[in-house]
């Protein structure tokens, strides 16, 4: 509305959703995909190294600052968990597209396209990542859909 508070309107323009299954679909299908790997980095789960060997890892070897590498691990394992909810999905997606553009870059570029299926390159490539980033970006475009606690916290505020 015209009288809305600048506030409003962020949480107005970050909780406001599409109707419909397939926005659904893209946030369940992000969430099961990235929460192993933040398992990983944060529990050590799934053959991972958890907080202390991931976040030694970025910054040591990886140079990255702490802040920078305390925000990936706890973006990987939250995230997922708040996607699952339906809580903050536009946010958390920009945040993923964060995340893989930095592995793009980081790590996987130099690895060409595809993934090290027969073992024959030194790592990985950028397709899993292109992947969770167009996931990521229908959730950004569309919001959490269907049974997200956006949706029902955006009902709210409009009715209040």
């Amino acid at each position: 509305s015209i009288d809305a508070t600048p506030i409003q309107k962020a949480l107005d323009l970050t909780l406001t959703t599409q109707a419909g299954y397939g926005p659904l679909a893209a946030r369940l299908g992000l969430a099961i995909v990235m929460f192993p790997h933040g398992a990983q980095k944060m529990l050590g789960w799934f053959g991972g190294h958890g907080w202390t060997g991931t976040y030694g890892f970025f910054t040591e070897q990886m140079g990255m600052p702490g802040i920078v590498a305390a925000t990936v691990i706890l973006i990987e394992f939250f995230g997922p968990l708040l996607l699952l909810a339906g809580l903050a999905v536009r946010p958390l997606a920009l945040g993923f597209i964060g995340l893989m553009l930095g592995t793009i870059f980081m790590v996987h570029g130099q690895h060409g396209f595809f993934m090290n299926w027969m073992g024959n390159q030194s790592g990985e490539g950028i397709e899993y990542a292109l992947l969770a980033i167009a996931l990521s970006s229908s959730v950004l475009l569309s919001g959490g859909g269907s049974w997200s606690l956006d949706k029902k916290l955006s009902h709210k505020l409009k009715n209040e």
